[in-house]
């Protein structure tokens, strides 16, 4: 009965307005969003700003009203980090620079790196893990006072007796290292990996105190190769004793490397998430809402040497969400419930914009019948559309659209929420993620350039979200029909 009624109603609509969204559109609002004008759209930023002031003009064109008073941004505050020259990471023997490392090549700046004009010895301290409840202490036995520090960037895959391990962020493990007297840190993914993780730019730093004077870097394999060379060891050999074992096995790495970073850090900085809102038509719906959200931040540049574009993460997302809010505003589409555009700030650091949209919504939470999410639409294959096991028919009908158009969306599902769609998520509000699948070739890269989105895709997706949108804001779904399995 569901799926009879439900193909009633998608061929009743024509949805002529979904034709008005073209990858061509797209495109341009993301070679924009992912050009080096905007330096990768660091929160907080001067070339986030530029962003967001773009899309509230966009906004403004095309007729949508600011949510809140008279402007489109909401405003809060971000604790903030940005890497200026001078940069450099050199290899040091007989005290003079025998190999001179390449940022992004050879590695990156962590986001909330600490500033530094350093030599000094490097010793390997394993997983860089101090932990009196697990009795695990990867920095007994070996002296790291006033030398640099190479851990594993992430935490084990394995425990002991079942318990887990402290927070493995690099804040947390360079705060370690820190109070046992090591004045930088050398973070190195898992070289036993099938395909093991390059170094790539984040400001998803973890908790505790900034350390402003405390390097973090993010050194690729083969940098690592080099330091090793004098050690008796390869970081392959170390990753196997350790985890065979599952036990700490630190050693002198017998080289010396020089640090050269510049850091600006501030503990409060203002940032904005941009949201605009179309009213609906129907009397009594137009006090309901459907929100639909993307984050517009990304991770800035280091250096201004090298900027991280994001063009899928989330230039994509946010031209969809404005291509979206064009053929809603300029193609008379009239939706009975009022419906809210959101950009967000600050995905990149922990979800920090739509948690705060979350916190503060201006309206009852309950008036919102679902939030749609936007996030990596324009790389890959497919579709996938993520909470579907936490709201079932809300995936089948954006399953059932996708089948009588592109075809193109996969039957793998989540439930929880995910990303921008967490904060909502756990205020009960039901909603999909939009994603691209096979969608992170280039996380966080900086290749990730507009000329690595697949248009066609890029295209559908946005129209199945625009589909989507339609039939909630128009009453065909109500939210008790969402939530309900």
């Amino acid at each position: 009965m569901y799926r009879f009624i439900l193909i009633i109603l998608i061929s009743a609509l024509t949805f002529a307005q979904s034709d008005f969204i073209k990858s061509e559109n797209l495109m341009k609002t993301v070679e924009y969003l992912a050009s080096e004008e905007l330096e990768g759209r660091l929160g907080g930023s001067e070339g986030y700003y530029k962003a967001a002031v773009f899309i509230a003009n966009e906004f403004s064109k095309i007729g949508l009203q600011p949510f809140q008073g008279k402007s489109y941004f909401q405003k809060f505050n971000v604790e903030y980090n940005e890497v200026f020259p001078p940069c450099s990471l050199n290899l040091i023997e007989d005290d003079k620079i025998v190999k001179e490392y390449k940022l992004s090549d050879d590695y990156v700046f962590r986001g909330f790196t600490g500033s530094g004009d350093l030599t000094g010895e490097i010793v390997f301290a394993g997983y860089g893990i101090l932990s009196e409840e697990i009795g695990y202490n990867d920095y007994a036995g070996i002296d790291v006072k006033d030398k640099i520090v190479m851990v594993f960037k992430e935490n084990p895959r394995w425990k002991i007796n079942d318990k887990n391990w402290p927070e493995g962020t690099p804040r947390p493990k360079s705060i370690v290292a820190a109070n046992h007297g090591a004045k930088a840190i050398l973070f190195v993914s898992f070289p036993n990996d099938q395909n093991p993780r390059k170094p790539i730019g984040s400001v998803l730093h973890g908790s505790g105190e900034q350390l402003t004077d405390f390097p973090q870097l993010h050194i690729d394999l083969h940098v690592a190769d080099d330091l090793f060379k004098n050690s008796g060891y390869t970081l392959t050999e170390l990753q196997t004793k350790i985890d065979e074992e599952k036990k700490p096995f630190s050693v002198e790495s017998n080289s010396k490397v020089q640090i050269v970073v510049n850091a600006k850090y501030e503990k409060e900085k203002e940032t904005v998430n941009i949201i605009s809102i179309l009213p609906g038509s129907d009397e009594k719906l137009k006090d309901e809402y459907v929100i639909l959200g993307a984050h517009l931040d990304h991770v800035g540049q280091q250096g201004k040497e090298i900027f991280f574009p994001g063009a899928n993460d989330n230039a994509s997302g946010s031209a969809a969400v404005l291509e979206i809010a064009r053929a809603f505003a300029t193609q008379e589409v009239n939706p009975k419930r009022s419906i809210i555009f959101a950009l967000f700030s600050n995905e990149e650091s922990g979800l920090e914009g739509a948690q705060f949209l979350a916190d503060n919504l201006p309206v009852d939470k309950e008036k919102i019948t679902a939030m749609l999410n936007m996030d990596c639409v324009g790389h890959g294959d497919s579709i996938q559309l993520g909470n579907g096991k936490s709201v079932p028919n809300l995936w089948n009908l954006a399953r059932e659209l996708d089948k009588q158009n592109a075809n193109l969306s996969v039957d793998a599902t989540w439930a929880g929420g995910g990303a921008d769609l967490s904060p909502f998520h756990n205020l009960g509000i039901p909603g999909l993620y939009f994603a691209s699948r096979f969608s992170y070739t280039h996380l966080h890269s900086t290749t990730d350039k507009p000329e690595t989105l697949n248009h066609v895709l890029f295209e559908e997706i946005t129209k199945l979200a625009f589909r989507t949108l339609y039939e909630i804001a128009n009453n065909n779904y109500s939210r008790e029909s969402i939530v309900t399995k």
